[in-house]
């Protein structure tokens, strides 16, 4: 077994262990029930062995209804043991599933931005659902088919050890020559099993992306391409299934061929054992009835341990994402953040991408309680990198960012983002009605609150033009609306979360001038009596901050307010001024 693999089995263990009571009465009903199975042929050998007696009939009538008075007895007692089995397995399963799935919900999530970046939506997905159904394909093969195959074939063995110590022999030979093939063979499939669920992963996680960029796909001609990538993957998966699915035929193919071998000697040895006058009529009875049923459980055996396998190799993925440590946790013991005037400070702040390429170097800044600033420079200064760290989306490489004098890398993250308020440049929505949508800033707001920030917004009047108005659908990813109203809606969502702390990363980008202007009145009420931070290219719409802080190569170049930069005959942010106020007059 991998290291993963092991790591799977103990996760569930863990899970299993959690409701001890039911695992108990799960093993021990299906314990039962096995161990009735394998004591009936022993009541058919007696019941044959009466029937073959010389004895006149009418006195072998008695014993043999009570032959068939305990079987029935017995066979209720194994009914009575199924039943509880099928019940308790039913609230064991379902409950440890939902477990794992909440578990698994709750892990990926906090997991950091980097690593969503660089996961396909689809495959995380897949992976969340294999993992939880695997749970349920190993239970059920390990409790119903490998325990009862194991208590079978204890009890056969000795059964057939009392009889004769050849038979019990000849099985037990039989069985290690059977499991060791299996165990080999199990052991070289499973690598390609592993390759296989890695390469379905990656199909899955291709189509996902496809699916999501079907329009762009569409509108650059891309189906051609996409589909020649999408059938080389899909042929990759083809030959590795045939190839996994061909050993198993083979493996198959051997099986039934010992099983023939085992059936026909064991009949010759108990014909000779029974020319010896060691062995009854009714031994052959005994005999057949456990090599039938051993060979329906052991020929599932080689199935059960390949599927197995396979649903452990499908689950490790979800198992490596469960042993990754999260990239941005909290400090133990670590206190809510208290909010007073809101003054951030950015001290001696270093951040590295993947420790090789620096963004900011050395950045120092304070912005007052209440102040409102702009953060302006080329694409790729650093702008939207220092939100990011401000909103604990990374941790920094060196240096600290205060709010209030207190480290937010020694505060809880929830209590970090629940006193920021962020409107992102390409705000994304669930898909979720636009009411859902915008109480995600406030989930316990009123539909009144909910209705008032969107008037603010300047959202409300296409909202109310929908046919189901606030209970409109706005599709994944919030696709159904343009633009400018997914930018409202998240101005509304911000203005409905009313956090001290306000960031706005292109906020109007999205709006054409007509709206731009609607809703410039609504976000001067916003950022009243609040720290607001600006991010925006276009330069018109910072004028009234307090101060413009101008970005480059992960440093401050200048600042101060819009006119003091303007007076700067080589400030660069005169010359950023002067090419768009240009392009303007244009």
């Amino acid at each position: 077994m991998s290291n993963n693999t092991l790591k799977t089995l103990r996760i569930y263990w863990g899970y299993c262990l959690r409701h001890k009571v039911a695992l108990f009465l799960l093993i021990s009903s299906i314990t039962g029930a096995s161990i009735l199975n394998a004591i009936f042929p022993l009541f058919f050998k007696q019941f044959f062995d009466t029937l073959a007696s010389p004895q006149p009939k009418e006195s072998l009538v008695g014993t043999l209804v009570g032959i068939l008075i305990w079987l029935a007895a017995l066979y209720f007692l194994q009914w009575c043991f199924y039943r509880v089995a099928s019940f308790v397995n039913i609230h064991f399963q379902s409950k440890i599933m939902a477990e794992i799935a909440n578990d698994c919900f709750a892990y990926l999530h906090k997991h950091s931005f980097s690593f969503f970046q660089n996961n396909f939506v689809g495959s995380l997905v897949k992976k969340v659902k294999w993992f939880t159904k695997a749970f349920e394909d190993i239970t059920d093969k390990v409790f119903w088919n490998l325990l009862t195959l194991a208590i079978n074939l204890i009890i056969i063995i000795y059964v057939l050890a009392t009889r004769n110590y050849l038979l019990a022999l000849g099985v037990l030979v039989w069985l290690l020559i059977f499991f060791g093939i299996n165990a080999v063979f199990i052991k070289y499939k499973l690598k390609h099993d592993i390759k296989r669920a890695k390469i379905e992963t990656e199909s899955t996680g291709l189509l996902a992306d496809t699916v999501t960029n079907s329009h762009t796909i569409q509108l650059f001609n891309g189906y051609t391409g996409e589909m020649e990538k999408f059938g080389e993957t899909t042929e990759r998966l083809r030959k590795i299934r045939w190839f996994t699915w061909s050993l198993s035929a083979w493996l198959e193919a051997g099986q039934g061929f010992l099983m023939i071998f085992l059936e026909v000697g064991m009949l010759f040895l108990a014909l000779r054992l029974w020319q010896m006058g060691i062995l009854t009529v009714g031994d052959f009875v005994l005999i057949e009835s456990y090599l039938v049923d051993m060979f329906i459980r052991v020929w599932d055996f080689g199935k059960i341990i390949r599927h197995i396998y396979e649903t452990l190799a499908d689950a490790e993925e979800m198992t490596e994402i469960l042993q990754t440590p999260h990239e941005v946790v909290d400090i133990p013991g670590a206190l809510a953040l208290k909010v007073s005037s809101g003054e951030i400070e950015f001290k001696k702040v270093d951040f590295y991408y993947n420790q090789t390429r620096a963004v900011l170097r050395n950045f120092s800044l304070v912005i007052k309680g209440k102040e409102r600033i702009a953060l302006v420079g080329p694409s790729g200064a650093g702008k939207t990198t220092a939100i990011k760290l401000l909103l604990r989306v990374f941790n920094l490489t060196a240096g600290k960012i205060l709010i209030d004098k207190q480290d937010i890398a020694k505060v809880t993250q929830e209590s970090l983002r629940g006193v920021i308020s962020l409107v992102p440049q390409d705000p994304i929505l669930f898909h979720r009605t636009l009411k859902e949508n915008i109480r995600y800033g406030r989930p316990k707001a009123t539909d009144e609150d909910v209705m008032e920030a969107s008037k603010k917004a300047r959202c409300h009047d296409f909202i109310s033009q929908l046919d189901n108005g606030y209970e409109t659908y706005v599709g994944e990813r919030g696709i159904k609306l343009s633009g400018g109203e997914r930018q409202r809606v998240a101005i509304a969502r911000a203005i409905l979360c009313n956090s001290p702390i306000l960031v706005l990363d292109e906020a109007t980008s999205s709006l054409d001038s007509e709206s731009e202007l609607l809703i410039q009145e609504a976000i001067s009420e916003l950022m009243k009596e609040k720290t607001v931070l600006v991010i925006a290219h276009r330069l018109s719409t910072i004028r009234q901050m307090d101060r413009i802080i101008l970005i480059d190569e992960g440093k401050i170049m200048e600042e101060g307010t819009h006119q003091e930069l303007l007076k700067r005959d080589d400030g660069k942010y005169r010359k950023l001024w002067e090419i768009q106020a240009g392009s303007f007059g244009e």
